[in-house]
């Protein structure tokens, strides 16, 4: 149904889950939580009609509508400042930083593909500019690691310590486009690995530096048994590892989600199906609050 987006169920609600107040009015695109260092709980949420909305998230489960930008066209990706302060929004080909306390927004950066670019939001130019070898399709970032997955299955990784510097580039072990990266950390709390999802319905798990190549694998997710013994394959839309347990959690175009332990190899729980396409999921930083957006992709 295009041109109606939902964030935590759809309209049948049959897993009893809470729908937020006043949601965008088309696809949800991007979709985070604040950080650790804010004490309540709210969720920003990027979307096709060119909005940025923020809602606080009580513990009873209670949506609050807070603040809403507009943007000159589709919000392809927002995120927070470390400090919980200000909100990153990229748009037509810009970023644009918005000052929660004054409510204020400031372009601080403008873009062309295929580049990567590193700024410092207080100068008007690029610290580092990189070129790509294609176009970027994905990109995770948890310091001092960033990952970055272009056309062609291409994987970059570079490391984020003094100046951004490439430490390795792959192949992806997916045969098709990838959609999303999610990095993971290892017991120490340190990025070491990510897992990439794409149209094939399938997850890989890489790790950057394995102890062993079979600790790399890969998985088959968000399908389903078809006619004739055919099965319907759909694409994984975002991929979001849980902030304690380390579990990973898959949302794709047939509607659902799944939660995963990537160390037992196995699928700890999945969800109903909702009516549409599930776009884009985030934890809260303590891993007790699951948000998902409910939207058309595209995808049929």
């Amino acid at each position: 149904m295009f041109g109606q987006s939902s964030l935590g169920s759809t309209s049948t609600n049959r897993m009893n889950d809470f729908e937020v107040v006043a949601p965008p009015e088309d696809s949800v695109s991007a979709l985070e939580f604040s950080p650790a260092t804010v004490q309540q709980n709210f969720l920003i949420a990027a979307s096709w009609d060119s909005s940025v909305r923020c809602w606080e998230i009580e513990q009873t489960g209670k949506t609050v509508p807070k603040s809403m930008k507009t943007m000159g066209g589709p919000v392809l990706d927002v995120c927070w400042s470390d400090d919980g302060t200000k909100i990153f929004i990229a748009s037509e080909k810009q970023v644009k930083i918005w000052d929660l306390a004054s409510d204020q927004q400031m372009q601080i950066a403008a873009h062309e593909a295929p580049t990567l670019k590193f700024w410092d939001a207080r100068s008007p130019n690029p610290m580092l500019a990189i070129n790509l070898p294609e176009r970027c399709y994905c990109a995770d970032i948890d310091y001092p690691m960033a990952v970055v997955g272009t056309a062609g299955r291409n994987l970059i990784i570079y490391s984020l310590e003094n100046s951004p510097t490439e430490i390795k580039r792959q192949e992806s072990p997916l045969k098709y486009q990838h959609r999303t990266i999610s990095i993971f950390r290892d017991k120490k709390k340190a990025p070491t690995g990510y897992a990439l999802g794409g149209i094939e319905g399938r997850v890989g798990i890489q790790y950057v530096n394995p102890l062993n190549p079979k600790d790399n694998f890969t998985f088959k997710c968000h399908r389903s048994s078809g006619s004739a013994g055919f099965q319907d394959i759909y694409a994984v839309n975002d991929i979001a590892f849980h902030p304690i347990h380390g579990t990973l959690v898959t949302v794709g175009s047939d509607g659902t989600f799944s939660f995963w332990d990537k160390d037992a190899r196995a699928k700890l729980k999945s969800s109903e199906t909702v009516d549409q396409s599930i776009t884009k999921c985030s934890f809260n930083a303590n891993g007790q609050i699951f948000a998902y957006a409910v939207g058309y992709d595209w995808s049929r």
